[in-house]
């Protein structure tokens, strides 16, 4: 004699399918703060590295002009006038056929900048190499970059003076 499941025992009751739906939302409600912890870490960590290579890139260019290999007027800091030239390269002094040396292959953005629009040099705060670290203002050369985010790390440190 085969016995058939009694209709009233297939399947979940209402209070079954209510204790679910209300462990899943506990659950979703605790992932999502770690998922914009997550996203803000990932920027973070790619404003270092983009201010990093950008920075890395002004020392090169300075570099190339102490060794003579840019040409530089009397009286200048010896930095880039803008950003565009570590990519656009600049003339090879020492070299007789006119090579361009590149300081970056691409100038980054600022991954913190809200219009993703706007080209990549005008997503960065720059600092002369006249004006003081506290106050960084614009002015002949480019000595430094910052953020122009309002924001605060996780660290606890505003964006502008990493």
């Amino acid at each position: 004699m085969v016995r058939t499941p009694c209709r009233a025992h297939r399947g979940f009751t209402l209070i079954e399918l209510l204790v679910t739906v209300v462990i899943v939302s506990i659950l979703a409600s605790a992932a999502v703060p770690l998922m914009d912890l997550a996203a803000q870490r990932s920027k973070e960590l790619e404003l270092r590295r983009v201010l990093r290579e950008i920075r890395r890139g002004l020392d090169a260019y300075k570099q190339a002009v102490n060794e003579g290999r840019v040409m530089r007027k009397m009286g200048e800091s010896g930095y880039p006038h803008a950003l565009a030239d570590l990519e656009a390269g600049v003339l090879d002094a020492k070299d007789p056929s006119g090579k361009r040396i590149y300081f970056l292959r691409r100038l980054p953005r600022d991954p913190l900048y809200p219009d993703p629009s706007a080209p990549a040099e005008k997503t960065w705060g720059k600092r002369s190499y006249a004006s003081p670290p506290d106050n960084p203002r614009e002015g002949e050369d480019v000595f430094d970059v910052y953020s122009l985010s309002e924001g605060i790390g996780l660290n606890g440190i505003p964006y502008r003076q990493w």
